[in-house]
């Protein structure tokens, strides 16, 4: 398998970060809210330092874009990028409903080769590697493939609990002819849930999240047959100077059911 070191020191780098927020999780935490207003806790810091203390030393020469850490411009001249939210969903995370997760994400030359998602309190576990397939990890060691369902009628959409903007719910509105049921999931749960086949679509309008939001997300998707594109239909790139998504996302099971 391409990628093997990769993925193998991501999904353990994943259970490090696992380990730390759900210790965090089960105790008092304070929040505190960043320039960009958005919350963190001692769980998304602990976690972001982590995953780069072990990354960092078995690939040197690969460099890292993190949303806790100080963004270095010279990851731009890197053809290998760690691209990691340590805690995406953290106001899920504050409000310990459960639904938030760990996502590391490997770009090369700006495309997305590995991607991890860990789901802590559930204890659950997805990757993709660029042309492997997309797959659940159980702690024996077994896998399970992903595959999005081919449904193209009746959908079931999902939104986000605490991000929901009148954009969303719009596109919604005026879908109803293919979208016949609305769920809310939190963090890229939504994007593992299309992976998986439990539901189809999710459109995130505007800006309000950044490459670290989705890149594994991305590769996971995909990998599963699924579409991940920006509102103009393009595919995204990865290792911006600008890391803002400021256009938003939309992922679908088939291309059939791409609404722009």
């Amino acid at each position: 398998m391409k990628y093997k070191k990769e993925l193998e020191a991501a999904l353990a780098a994943g259970r490090i970060a696992r380990d730390i927020i759900l210790n965090v999780y089960d105790g008092d935490f304070d929040v505190e809210i960043k320039d960009d207003n958005s919350p963190v806790t001692i769980a998304d810091q602990m976690a972001d330092k982590a995953i780069r203390e072990y990354l960092g030393p078995l690939f040197p020469t690969y460099a890292f874009l993190t949303e806790e850490g100080v963004d270095n411009l010279e990851r731009l001249s890197a053809d290998y990028v760690w691209i990691i939210d340590p805690v995406d969903g953290t106001k899920d995370f504050i409000n310990r409903d459960g639904e938030f997760t760990v996502c590391i994400a490997l770009t090369y030359k700006g495309e997305v080769v590995v991607g991890v998602i860990v789901a802590p309190v559930p204890n659950e576990f997805y990757y993709a590697t660029k042309g492997g397939g997309a797959y659940q990890l159980f702690e024996d060691g077994t896998t399970k493939k992903l595959q999005v369902n081919d449904k193209t009628s009746n959908l079931t959409a999902t939104h986000s609990r605490h991000h929901l903007k009148p954009t969303d719910v719009e596109y919604i509105e005026k879908h109803k002819d293919l979208i016949s049921n609305v769920v809310i999931i939190g963090s890229t749960l939504k994007a593992i849930a299309i992976a998986k086949g439990d539901i189809e679509l999710f459109y995130r309008s505007g800006p309000g999240t950044k490459e670290w939001d989705i890149a594994a997300a991305d590769l996971i998707v995909t990998e599963a047959g699924g579409i991940f594109i920006r509102p103009d239909g393009k595919k995204f790139i990865y290792n911006k100077i600008d890391v803002h998504n400021r256009d938003g996302y939309l992922i679908v099971n088939r291309k059939e059911n791409i609404r722009l």
